[in-house]
């Protein structure tokens, strides 16, 4: 087994910690900015080390794999971090909040021959695995149209990270890239047009949005995102003999299958939703140990990261430049855009 370091204590991490205590699998090492909190983590789950900054965990040789858990603000410049001290990375999402910076920690990380990878459950929950294996026998035929929903009601507060604009807050970097992530999933090509309408909370990060999406094989997609109101985390996706729902998607362990003639239903059921970081673990532990990666879906991070980047038109320019807070920041009014991207 690899030798994790974690960096950062918040929720996540507790979960990841708590899937690495309930599986038997210790944790190394363990540094946050604030190292009260590193210790009460350590003692918490029996973390071997506290390192007391996070360039003294980076240093130590026995540390293989860093979980990078810090809010994804940070990511970039953690990772890079990492990544020039030569530690493969399992990062939170959203991986970097835009494009560039995910292609820079990308060239470096292939300059350094070490492995890159976004904690995505979508792309380690063994449902989806399964279901794309039923796709592609094409009994249900191909497919025509996706649906996304996700919403959560939280109370608003200016200083929380899901709307503060210095933590690249909002329901697109937040809960969107599990829909997206989910839509790239299903579709044979990234989408290259986009049609998106924002509602901006008064801080100036999205609150609430709507995505319409298309490819090149005239595949189309919808997305309903919310932090104002409780939707179903469900997917639908629509084929040519029938259709697929899933509830709870993002760590999702049934499906149902409805034929479009017969109206028969066809339950699937593989995984475990309470072992959906157990399969990120596993899965980056098998691509350090065989030094292949192609298995955790590399290019689907991209092209979500590239949507996102094109979801709010020519204004969305600027994230190459500034980053999403500022660019929500800038932009104070709803507006629908069209991008074709080449």
């Amino acid at each position: 087994m690899s030798t994790w370091g974690i960096l950062g204590c918040g929720t996540i991490a507790n979960e990841m910690a708590a899937t690495f205590q309930k599986m038997g699998h210790e944790i190394y090492g363990v540094a946050n900015r604030t190292p009260e909190k590193a210790e009460k983590f350590a003692d918490k789950y029996g973390v071997k080390h506290v390192f007391k900054t996070y360039e003294e965990m980076l240093a130590d040789e026995n540390i293989d794999i860093i979980y990078v858990a810090t809010p994804h603000s940070m990511h970039y410049e953690n990772m890079k971090q990492a990544v020039n001290a030569g530690k493969h990375i399992l990062c939170e999402k959203a991986i970097t909040v835009n494009a560039a910076q995910l292609e820079e920690v990308l060239k470096l990380a292939e300059k350094k021959h070490v492995v890159v990878r976004e904690a995505m459950t979508i792309s380690h929950m063994p449902l989806y695995k399964k279901l794309k294996e039923r796709i592609k026998e094409g009994a249900i035929g191909k497919t025509k149209m996706v649906q996304v929903n996700f919403g959560s009601n939280k109370g608003y507060d200016s200083t929380n990270r899901f709307f503060a604009l210095e933590a690249a807050g909002g329901a697109l970097l937040d809960i969107g890239v599990y829909a997206l992530s989910a839509v790239r999933s299903f579709m044979s090509k990234q989408p290259n047009e986009i049609v998106s309408q924002v509602r901006f909370a008064p801080t100036g990060s999205d609150e609430q949005a709507t995505i319409l999406l298309k490819n090149k094989d005239q595949q189309m997609a919808t997305i309903a995102l919310s932090m104002h109101s409780k939707q179903p985390k469900r997917i639908m996706i629509s084929l040519e003999k029938g259709y697929i729902e899933v509830y709870e998607f993002p760590r999702g362990q049934k499906a149902t299958i409805v034929d479009a003639v017969t109206g028969k239903q066809t339950v699937i059921e593989k995984g475990n939703t309470e072992n959906a970081l157990y399969y990120e673990m596993c899965d980056m532990e098998e691509a350090v140990r065989n030094q292949d990666a192609s298995h955790l879906n590399l290019e689907y991070t991209k092209d979500v990261m590239d949507m996102m980047n094109n979801m709010i038109g020519p204004i969305g320019m600027l994230l190459a430049e500034c980053g999403a807070g500022v660019m929500f920041a800038i932009s104070t009014v709803i507006f629908i855009a069209i991008l074709a991207i080449n």
